[in-house]
């Protein structure tokens, strides 16, 4: 990474315009990718949150299967704002799907059962942990990165796309691609309101 943590931090964003192109090798995003699952915190290091990594022609597969799921429910008068919106993501060089495997998740449940209605909770927790490990790291290699939810629609296509499991649950998808156009403009509240010191 060549950001130290805090600017990393300060300047990570939901950067849409993204090309084909990356600013570091495939071989570095999976360096990136799996550190990241492996040294994210999980509840009772549970380690329940999967990857898939997808490249080239796998990468625009999800976003094909995407825009024809979305064509079924999406006036046809209106889809040419989505077909552009989701050729925006397929412009991109790859896409992270994020999943939780639920038989963990049960497995957890069964074994600590005075916990047993917070262990769906803390995956997810787990999930959105590792999602923004793996986003500020990609960032501070230079990537522009966006984090989409179009789970539950496209689970079933990429679970057969893909061979997954069906203990695995989809929770997002991260296009990424080399930025062709800068961040939109984020407006942040007083922190004042937000964050209280006691001493």
């Amino acid at each position: 990474m060549s950001k130290d943590f805090y600017e990393v931090l300060e300047n990570r964003r939901t950067i849409y315009g993204i090309g084909k192109e990356s600013t570091i090798s495939d071989e570095r995003i999976k360096e990136i990718v799996n550190l990241a699952v492996k040294y994210t915190p999980s509840s009772f290091n549970s380690q329940s949150s999967r990857v898939l990594v997808l490249f080239g022609g796998e990468h625009d597969k999800v976003w094909d299967i995407t825009k024809e799921e979305l064509r079924k429910i999406v006036p046809e008068e209106n889809f040419q704002n989505t077909e552009k919106k989701i050729n925006s993501f397929k412009n991109g060089h790859g896409t992270i799907l994020f999943f939780e495997d639920q038989s963990v998740v049960k497995s957890f449940q069964e074994k600590f059962e005075l916990y047993k209605d917070n262990f769906p909770i803390w995956s997810e927790q787990a999930s959105g942990m590792l999602q923004i490990n793996i986003w500020n790291a990609l960032s501070g290699e230079g990537l522009g990165v966006s984090l989409q939810h179009y789970n539950p629609l496209i689970d079933d296509k990429v679970r057969q796309q893909w061979k997954i499991p069906n203990e695995w649950k989809l929770i997002a998808e991260m296009p990424f691609g080399k930025p062709i156009s800068g961040p939109q403009h984020k407006d942040f509240l007083p922190l004042e309101g937000r964050v209280k010191f006691y001493k």
